[in-house]
């Protein structure tokens, strides 16, 4: 196969994998079993659901806050309380893992906080992408400069969201153990004047999809331009060639293992294009709609994330094909063989080497988030618009998406210099 004349797409693969009858009927068989096992959940998959009263209440208080006067602070009560959330946001904030064990262990103590869970499972995604760029594959793809572009990308991405979106949910328990409301305390935290009304709305309310949305569209709003139309970013990731081939990478990729019957399978979904805003808040939508509107999952996520520690390998999740440790020195180009017959290791193969995030990646500080509120009054249809019940998509099964992926990468990786 010529170097210069490959393509890397769908239809690539295909080609390569008609001149195998085998292994296209394997796949065939495999495709079938998962559309009959996403049938027999159809009966048991319920949608979530918003109540238009409750978009046109928060609508109302939106209107309201805009107009309300600053609230006076008693500087004895609220300089300690304000100190502990900060110190508490910024110890749990060193690095994806501290980051991912936080928002796991703050659903565990309030399971009404659904956003903490999704973002649990997510954050788990952007830990496996950043061990990626230091495991078995991407180091051939990608060149050490372009990797530390993309995690700096990734790192900044994460931690952003968690010092946004964590002493909002500190705030909330801070405000169970008081018996009242303190979300007017959330100014100091330069959160958004978009959430106050919605954290005094679940307050009364207690609806934990119309926060979980509204967290969504928060979080992806906040990261907009101190991420994702960031110069820098935009320069060095976003803009580059081989974010182009961020399938390729499978950047794009969010899986949400979950264990069944004993088994564990991946269920998620693929994001086309992230410097979208419109397009993150829709897919991590239609993540929420299959973590808590399929219970099979729901059940099976939880049942995951309490039982397997993340450390950032993706041996935590499969480890019949990674391992966090290397079982042989990395091979030099020219003498590579093929590792993966499928979702498995061929005859021979050692395990993909997939780090944990302690091992290849230090921390990194936190620099202080860009000042500005991405919330004005002109927004306000704009944001409640994305409000809307949501549906899980029939076809919510990953696993053999995500070997797909990671066989496309694998040929990458034996046709040569694709991204250098």
């Amino acid at each position: 196969m010529s170097r210069g004349k490959f393509r890397w797409n769908g239809w690539d693969l295909l080609t390569k994998l008609a001149d195998v009858p085998q292994e296209v009927a394997h796949w065939a068989k495999e495709k079938t079993a998962t559309f009959m096992y996403e049938s027999a959940q159809l009966d048991h998959i319920d949608g979530i659901r918003l109540p238009k009263e409750a978009v046109a209440e928060l609508r109302a208080r939106l209107k309201a806050t805009s107009t309300e006067p600053a609230l006076m602070m008693n500087p004895k009560i609220d300089s300690a309380l304000i100190n502990r959330i900060r110190s508490a946001t910024a110890y749990h904030n060193r690095n994806n893992v501290t980051r991912t064990h936080a928002y796991l262990n703050m659903y565990c103590r309030n399971p009404q906080l659904h956003w903490s869970l999704l973002a649990h499972m997510v954050s788990r995604n952007g830990g496996w992408n950043m061990t990626d760029l230091k495991g078995e594959l991407l180091p051939y793809l990608l060149s050490s400069s372009q990797r530390e572009h993309v995690f700096d990308f990734l790192e900044r991405a994460n931690a952003l969201i968690f010092h946004d979106a964590y002493p909002q949910l500190l705030l909330y328990e801070a405000s169970l153990k008081a018996g009242r409301p303190l979300f007017h305390y959330l100014r100091h935290f330069n959160v958004s004047t978009f959430m106050q009304p919605v954290w005094e709305q679940f307050w009364q309310r207690r609806d934990s999809a119309l926060l979980t949305m509204a967290l969504i569209i928060n979080e992806q709003n906040y990261i907009e331009t101190r991420v994702v139309q960031h110069p820098v970013y935009r320069e060095t990731v976003l803009d580059k060639i081989f974010f182009s081939a961020q399938s390729l990478l499978q950047l794009n990729q969010v899986i949400l293992p979950y264990l069944d019957m004993g088994k564990l399978r991946l269920s998620g979904l693929v994001l086309e294009n992230f410097s979208r805003l419109e397009e993150r808040i829709e897919v991590g939508k239609k993540l929420y709609a299959i973590l808590f509107g399929i219970p099979v999952v729901a059940d099976g996520a939880i049942r995951f994330a309490s039982d397997i520690h993340h450390t950032g390998s993706r041996a935590d999740y499969w480890p019949h094909l990674f391992a966090p440790i290397r079982h042989a020195p990395p091979v030099p180009r020219g003498q590579l063989k093929e590792w993966l017959d499928g979702c498995s290791l061929r005859s021979g193969a050692a395990p993909l080497y997939s780090p944990r995030l302690a091992d290849v990646w230090k921390d990194h500080a936190f620099d202080s988030a860009e000042s500005g509120d991405w919330y004005q009054s002109s927004k306000q249809e704009e944001s409640l618009a994305y409000l809307t019940s949501v549906e899980p998509p029939f076809s919510f099964e990953m696993t053999h998406e995500y070997c797909f992926g990671l066989n496309k990468i694998e040929l990458a990786v034996l046709a040569g210099d694709l991204l250098q």
